[in-house]
């Protein structure tokens, strides 16, 4: 079977495949020649209808799923971000898929297992808000998590999360053969912009449900968290599976940024809808013709 096709784009945020990311360096504010609000947000738009326009074509032509991964800290701004994105696709074709604490039944198989049973099928748009890669983020920073998973060799051991990265990468390498293009977006916020919002989310009490103390806690494991994200990122971003560290701290920029990405990806598939064949066309005039008579 041929290698998969590259897919991703020429952006400032595309995290090299040669493993050399340093987290320590990747922006979390856009830059001073970004895009005033107003024009943020008309982008978004613009970018947001031609990816709907892409959706149907998507759909018709048949050979390809997209399949968009969002991995981020709290309040970083996953949610707000799929829902921009996705403002207007046809929910028909658009499938969004939260990852959350595993069930006993997904505990009793590989760490691989619920994922698959959420792909994308060829036509539509697959979205992951959060994903296989809590498996070596969050599982990492807790690896207390593993005992749940009962791993043939008990404890953790050495080599595990290259392992796990091995396997990741097995994985996405085998979708984007099979016709899977793959976009995976770490939405990079700041730790003072979360702090903001976290006391956002306490002072109003319309966002009081979106406030939980864990949340809170898991900031004093911010650096090995920095850690986690680094070493995933460095060792899963491919040409066929890139990895994108999105600046978050401006939520308009950061949408304006993950929409054109899409767009563009999607746009780069040169897709087209199916055309009729001699036989089928003639059959049509025909039922057309028919139809018009009954009038």
């Amino acid at each position: 079977m041929p290698e998969p096709r590259p897919h991703f784009v020429d952006s400032p945020y595309l995290v090299p495949f040669d493993g050399s990311f340093r987290i320590a360096e990747a922006p979390t504010c856009r830059g001073e020649d970004a895009p005033k609000k107003p024009e943020r947000e008309a982008r978004l738009a613009a970018d947001v209808a031609a990816i709907a326009a892409q959706q149907e074509a998507l759909y018709a032509e048949d050979k390809h799923a997209v399949l968009l991964v969002f991995q981020a800290m709290d309040a970083a701004g996953k949610d707000g971000t799929i829902r921009a994105v996705t403002a207007g696709l046809n929910p028909a074709g658009c499938m969004v898929q939260s990852f959350k604490q595993p069930s006993q039944e997904a505990l009793d198989h590989d760490f691989l297992w619920r994922i698959s049973l959420r792909l994308p099928e060829r036509g539509r748009i697959g979205i992951f808000n959060r994903s296989h890669y809590e498996e070596v983020l969050v599982v990492r920073v807790h690896p207390g998590l593993l005992a749940n998973q009962r791993l043939p060799h008990g404890e953790p051991t050495p080599g595990l999360w290259e392992r796990r990265y091995e396997s990741i990468r097995d994985f996405e390498h085998h979708l984007a053969r099979n016709g899977t293009v793959i976009l995976k977006f770490f939405l990079h916020v700041s730790k003072e912009e979360q702090r903001q919002r976290f006391l956002e989310r306490i002072r109003d009490p319309e966002k009081n449900w979106k406030f939980s103390a864990h949340d809170v806690k898991q900031r004093a494991h911010w650096d090995d968290y920095m850690a986690a994200y680094q070493d995933a990122l460095r060792a899963t971003s491919r040409p066929w599976a890139p990895w994108y560290a999105i600046p978050a701290d401006s939520k308009s920029y950061m949408r304006m940024t993950v929409a054109s990405i899409v767009r563009q990806t999607i746009e780069s598939l040169g897709l087209e809808f199916p055309r009729l064949s001699d036989a089928e066309q003639r059959e049509m005039r025909s039922l057309r013709e028919a139809l018009e008579a009954e009038g």
